[in-house]
């Protein structure tokens, strides 16, 4: 349908839904999860098109997705896969939506008929494919499938240098021209910055010098002090959702992650230098989370929260403006708590 920012969809109704799946539930490669049944009929807009993702599970980068989008629907609330914590926006296949002009006083009901056998089969189905029964063998724990680990299956490699991805960007109203040549300036300025020709450190400085004029980030793909070997430290707030925080700087973020920007296996992502030097509320505090690679749920060994409106924009990932805007995981020791009485 070539769907666009803005545009009202309805999902299709169960009976619809069943017939575009194959026998894992899935479409495309992208399986159609429980948490989606009870939104059979419903109405939403269309939040951002999913023409592009970040590979999660094998970090091989920027790939390719067709005929998608997200909707302004709730995240994933991870109840089909053990309370997984991580609230993945969710991927809609157009085939599992209709256009429609706006939206319409009655939603229609998600069942395809009256006996409720399509509703049924499509239950049995997708709950059945939530633990898929050959992937539980030699296991300790349970085995989950959704949307996150399947992002391989359902998608193709995509070069960050493919400029047909950036004209969808501008067409489908993810990005506007503006954003779009400013990432782009930022990619081929990196390019040149890092590739070992001596320019390096100079276009840092260069860098640094305008965004202080401007009040903006400094450079933001730069090291951390550590060394990989290194112990990285830690630091107990005790943050509970609601508390007030400011983000610390960059320079003193880097002295707690390693030169890969791990901090006990945690990424500080370049993406998330734009948020140093500002205030956010705690979120939550997600204490399980599914391993996309493995499919297994784990507990969380340290601590870390998800701040409020602290969102990827997706300006230095891979794909550049990756649509998904997920919400980056914190550690405590990256935060320093606000005191109340100064508000």
């Amino acid at each position: 349908m070539s769907l666009r920012v803005g545009d009202w969809v309805q999902v299709r109704r169960e009976a619809e839904v069943l017939s575009t799946l194959d026998e894992r539930g899935c479409l495309d490669g992208l399986p159609f999860m429980p948490q989606l049944l009870d939104r059979c009929g419903k109405q939403f807009r269309v939040r951002r098109r999913a023409h592009k993702l970040c590979d999660t599970v094998n970090e091989t980068g920027a790939r390719r997705m067709r005929d998608a989008v997200f909707l302004d629907d709730a995240p994933c609330d991870g109840r089909a896969q053990g309370s997984c914590e991580m609230e993945c926006p969710i991927v809609w296949k157009e085939a599992w939506l209709t256009r429609i002009a706006g939206p319409e006083r009655n939603e229609e009901d998600g069942s395809g008929d009256t006996n409720g056998a399509p509703a049924a089969r499509l239950h049995e189905l997708v709950y059945r494919n939530t633990q898929p029964p050959d992937k539980q063998n030699g296991t300790s724990g349970p085995v989950y499938s959704c949307q996150a680990t399947q992002i391989p299956h359902a998608t193709s490699r995509l070069s960050v240098w493919d400029l047909r991805q950036y004209a969808e960007d501008f067409t489908s109203g993810n990005a506007g021209l503006g954003e779009i040549i400013s990432v782009l300036f930022l990619l081929i300025y990196n390019t040149i910055a890092t590739a070992g020709v001596g320019l390096g450190s100079a276009m840092r400085w260069c860098y640094d010098t305008v965004q202080k004029l401007r009040g903006g980030s400094p450079y933001p793909c730069r090291p951390g002090r550590l060394s990989r070997q290194s112990r990285t430290p830690s630091l107990r707030l005790d943050l509970r959702p609601g508390d007030l925080v400011t983000v610390r700087s960059h320079a003193e973020i880097l002295e707690t992650v390693t030169e890969d920007l791990l901090n006990r296996g945690m990424s500080f992502h370049p993406d998330m230098v734009r948020h140093c030097g500002r205030s956010f509320r705690v979120g939550k505090r997600p204490a399980r989370l599914i391993n996309e690679k493995t499919g297994q749920l784990m507990e969380l060994a340290n601590e870390c929260v998800v701040l409020d409106g602290a969102r990827c924009a997706g300006r230095f990932t891979r794909p550049l403006l990756c649509p998904r805007g997920m919400s980056p995981y914190w550690r405590e020791i990256w935060l320093e708590r606000v005191n109340p009485d100064r508000n």
